[in-house]
């Protein structure tokens, strides 16, 4: 078993501990970018997998493992299913990237840390984005309940009670957890394998996949002749991508003439095909996977592809300049949101796509913007939608596309 069957988020505040936790699931430290090592916090999506396993001689949570043998007993572990986690950025200047993740989440595990007060700035707008984006399957980790008394535990368990209630994280189950030392990673386990089920795909579709990242692969100094194509990875939402199929991303490579931005989409071979480190033949949804290409790597670095939808040409949706929407804002803690003007300027989170929405029209909850960036997106799509409040750009609502336009 060598592709992730489902998809999970890690979200929440800065600092609640996200990675730590990714980290005591897989093994994996997901904060490998120089400035989230320096600063200690996450700024890309980081992905790693896990393969969760169960001792059939064991009953309860301690019956649920990451390894080979079983914790409790010591007897060997079956596998259950691979899974992928998503651990997405806390802070609030990079919530587009958090939108973003939840475009490909199966399920989430929303992570809460005992020793602050719940709930705090971004653990309310993470839980808002998985409840505009539909992403309904969610355990909450209360996290750092070694750093609180038995007392204030519980009291804090009641907060998050409270502040889930009438969301849809309400029914939610709530376990306590120390990331550092690994306890009650066993029952988290449980909790996700029975909260987050493996959803049904559609395998026969045409190829559909959300770029989440870009990569150039290759070392300062490789010599030209030496070097590697452009990667780009994702997760397929529906279809198969075999080595040697023919793709297109849209709205594909930006170019530059006289002061005009344009897009054109691009073609690409898929020269091989990975997941969780092994390659494959082929992929199927579910999981992150990595596809190699022989573009240019300077078009893939830095993320330079993220926010592409990816499939087989011929049956992607044309790339947009507008976009109309059925927009619903929403009453947030803190601040009004007042109605929309003329050439406001919105954030939009697209798939994995953000781009800037400029206000032309608007009548009732119908509006219409023209976008810096174009977007490849369908009708009756849900879209995140974010509006600078005061100095900071705040997620107020989401929209359902009604028409799109080139």
């Amino acid at each position: 078993m060598s592709q992730a069957e489902v998809n999970i988020g890690m979200l929440g505040h800065v600092d609640h501990g996200k990675t730590s936790l990714t980290k005591a699931l897989t093994g994996v430290w997901t904060d490998t970018h120089s400035e989230e090592l320096k600063r200690g916090i996450t700024i890309k999506l980081g992905y790693a997998d896990a393969v969760f396993r169960k001792c059939d001689k064991c009953k309860g949570p301690e019956a649920f493992t990451v390894s080979e043998s079983c914790g409790a007993c010591g007897g060997a572990s079956r596998v259950l299913r691979r899974v992928s986690f998503i651990d997405a950025p806390g802070h609030e200047t990079l919530m587009a990237t958090a939108i973003a993740a939840s475009a490909i989440m199966d399920g989430a595990v929303l992570v809460i840390a005992a020793n602050e007060e719940c709930p705090r700035p971004q653990t309310l707008e993470h839980l808002m984005i998985l409840e505009i984006l539909g992403v309904k399957r969610i355990v909450i980790a209360q996290t750092k309940i070694d750093l609180v008394s038995r007392e204030k535990a519980k009291e804090h368990y009641e907060q998050i009670k409270a502040f889930v209630k009438g969301t849809v994280a309400e029914n939610a189950p709530v376990v306590p957890v120390v990331a550092n030392f690994g306890f009650n990673v066993d029952a988290l386990i449980g909790a996700i394998e029975e909260t987050i089920p493996t959803p049904e795909r559609d395998a026969g579709a045409p190829a559909r996949m959300y770029v989440s990242r870009s990569f150039d692969v290759n070392r300062p100094g490789t010599d030209i002749g030496k070097l590697s194509g452009g990667v780009v990875g994702g997760s397929l939402i529906q279809g198969r991508i075999r080595v040697g199929d023919e793709l297109e991303l849209r709205p594909g490579m930006r170019h530059e003439e006289k002061g005009k931005s344009s897009y054109s989409p691009i073609v690409v071979k898929v020269e091989s095909l990975a997941a969780a480190g092994e390659s494959l033949e082929e992929v199927v949804p579910g999981g992150l996977v990595a596809i190699a290409t022989k573009l240019d790597p300077a078009l893939t670095k830095a993320d330079g592809l993220t926010g592409n939808l990816a499939g087989r040409k011929g049956t992607l949706p044309e790339s947009v300049s507008e976009l109309t929407i059925e927009l619903h804002l929403i009453q947030r803690v803190g601040f009004d949101n007042p109605p929309m003007r003329m050439d406001e300027p919105l954030v939009l989170g697209v798939g994995t796509a953000t781009t800037l929405g400029f206000i032309e029209k608007s009548k009732k909850n119908i509006v219409r913007m023209r976008l810096k960036r174009p977007v490849c997106v369908d009708e009756k799509t849900k879209i995140a939608v974010s509006r600078r409040i005061g100095q900071r750009w705040r997620l107020s609502g989401y929209g359902v596309v009604k028409q799109a336009q080139q």
